[in-house]
């Protein structure tokens, strides 16, 4: 979970918005098919990383 978190609030030098979004989707699946996390953590995880991905395509395309 921390990794995860990680790279959420920062993510790897020349990565972009999509593949981090990926990277945090991957980290959310194999977290949860590891029993680590529960079916709803689960779903958390994976609305927080569309709405980071939808902040920064945003922020990239000049919006407020």
């Amino acid at each position: 979970m921390a990794a995860w978190l990680q790279l959420l609030r920062e993510p790897e030098i020349r990565m972009t918005a999509e593949e981090q979004y990926d990277e945090l989707l991957k980290m959310a699946d194999s977290m949860d098919e590891e029993g680590l996390i529960s079916a709803l953590e689960w779903q958390q995880l994976i609305r927080d990383a569309g709405v980071v991905l939808a902040y920064t395509r945003e922020g990239l395309e000049g919006g407020a």
